[in-house]
């Protein structure tokens, strides 16, 4: 094992069962957007155009599925506040804080992935 990458030290029985979580895993993060989704409510509760501002290319219809899939996934919530127009806030739970080490070694990856690919 090198000090950059670290090979998966698991019998077969262990990887193989490692691989239900993992798919329900990616499952329910599956798609293009909804980690960027989560990334965008990190630091604060947002309405929806907020979202939409924040995260590049999305569609409203595919933040809305999105949106709603978070929800049920309880790693999002969803308030709907008493004025008119009636204001919808979103926000991350506490749950999907649980996310973020995830969120970071993806990052981190990714940039070892950029500098084995395009070679910086």
């Amino acid at each position: 094992m090198n000090a950059k990458t670290k090979e998966l030290a698991c019998e077969p029985e262990e990887c193989l069962a490692a691989l239900r979580p993992v798919r329900d895993a990616l499952e329910v993060l599956s798609g293009r957007w909804k980690l960027p989704i989560l990334i965008a409510l990190s630091n604060r509760p947002k309405r929806f155009k907020e979202i939409s501002k924040d995260i590049k290319g999305i569609t409203d219809k595919m933040l809305s599925k999105e949106l709603k899939d978070l929800e049920i996934n309880k790693l999002v919530t969803r308030t709907v506040y008493d004025t008119f127009p009636p204001t919808v806030e979103y926000a991350s739970t506490e749950h999907s804080k649980s996310l973020s080490d995830v969120i970071m070694a993806l990052k981190d990856w990714e940039t070892l992935h950029r500098k084995e690919i395009i070679g910086h």
